[in-house]
């Protein structure tokens, strides 16, 4: 028993060491040369929700909780002065701001933008990179075909590839895409709601690290791939938690908008090793799940089930 507690610890602490937080005070000489910060935790619609002044979203609007960003990371490279950039969210202003402290770079736009998929959370905030805004200078942004197809296609994102404001990268599920040394995107498609486009995963290899993001999936069942190699074979793992539980949406039919319950997802990953349960840390919160709230019992109940829950600010040390 004490060996077991032993073990525990140890993954614990390392996990703690591996996997930390900055503030407003952090120097980058307290971090590595590289890094990825998480930059929100949110499902598309961020928290709070607009139109919900519900029991969910009241902690914020009673000034008790703050307001939690769209889901998105970056992987900073201190000494090229460098950041590649996960997502484009409508929280894209603040995010790119907070990055900017880290990466040291002169011109504050990324050196490239990974989209996954169609649905507002993800892409909207290409807008700010347009004439109307930062009137950006053809920055990479990858896409999986269809959804390179919706951004050229459709205004107004079509008038940001006109004005070359960014440059369309295709993806592809087989070529992976080398960014710098050590440093490299593959792509892979997973089943969800593809209205408009595919979507996308990531297995990003950095500095002898892997990190596997997978913010939106159907189920897990309905992916002709086992999500347990994949964790296996990562050093961390960013995935879906939108929903806690069935009946979160009173009134609505949860079947219509599927994605892995948190408590579903912990079952599934029960039989996973201390150190491999450790590696998992949920993200993509609905503003009614009670994860994306700083405290709460089912936080406590992930962690304490050895799972990990993504915080806006943690930082991977690569």
């Amino acid at each position: 028993m004490r060996m077991i507690r032993f073990v525990i610890s140890f993954f614990i602490l390392t996990a703690a060491f591996l996997f930390t937080s900055f503030s407003k005070t952090d120097k980058q000489a307290d971090l590595p040369n590289r890094f990825l910060v998480i930059l929100g935790t949110a499902q598309d619609a961020g928290y709070p929700q607009a139109g919900c002044d519900k029991a969910c979203c009241r902690p914020y609007w009673d000034g008790t909780e703050p307001a939690h960003a769209v889901v998105s990371f970056a992987i900073v490279d201190q000494q090229a002065k460098q950041y590649w950039l996960f997502e484009a969210t409508p929280d894209i202003t603040a995010q790119m701001h907070r990055l900017q402290r880290f990466s040291g770079k002169a011109d504050k736009t990324p050196d490239a933008v990974f989209i996954t998929h169609a649905h507002t959370g993800h892409y909207t905030g290409l807008m700010q990179f347009g004439r109307e805004a930062m009137n950006a200078n053809r920055i990479p942004v990858y896409a999986l075909p269809r959804m390179d197809s919706f951004l050229r296609n459709n205004g107004p994102w079509s008038q940001l590839v006109k004005l070359e404001n960014i440059s369309l990268r295709k993806l592809d599920t087989i070529n992976n895409v080398e960014l710098a040394k050590d440093l490299a995107v593959k792509t892979f498609t997973v089943p969800h709601r593809d209205e408009f486009s595919e979507t996308a995963g990531f297995m990003i290899r950095c500095s002898g690290k892997k990190i596997l993001f997978i913010p939106d999936i159907d189920k897990w069942e309905r992916w002709n791939h086992d999500i347990i190699p994949l964790v296996q074979e990562s050093d961390f793992a960013l995935l879906d938690a939108t929903f806690y539980r069935n009946g979160e949406l009173p009134g609505r039919n949860m079947s219509e908008i599927p994605h892995p319950f948190v408590e579903e997802s912990m079952k599934r990953f029960a039989g996973l090793s201390a150190s491999d349960k450790a590696k998992i840390y949920f993200i993509h919160f609905n503003h009614t799940n009670p994860l994306v709230l700083k405290k709460s019992a089912a936080k406590d109940s992930v962690r304490a089930a050895g799972f990990g829950v993504a915080e806006e600010g943690q930082v991977i040390r690569l």
